[in-house]
């Protein structure tokens, strides 16, 4: 997801992408433990995605 379609969404939409997105990371991180993943950049992919989606829920709520 690129920061021109995150800033494109709604403070309430962010919040649910952090959710969804921190339990994609949980099931990825449970997955890698039991038996190695196909592609684990996909663990820090996930991890920078939360952040970013983080990142810019806080310049919203600044910006109110």
């Amino acid at each position: 997801m690129k920061n021109s379609e995150i800033r494109a969404l709604g403070i309430s939409e962010i919040q649910e992408r952090i959710l969804a997105e921190k339990e994609n990371l949980t099931k990825l991180n449970f997955a890698h433990a039991i038996s190695p993943i196909e592609n684990p950049n996909k663990i820090g992919e996930s991890k920078k995605l939360i952040a970013r989606l983080m990142t810019i829920l806080r310049e919203k709520e600044l910006a109110k």
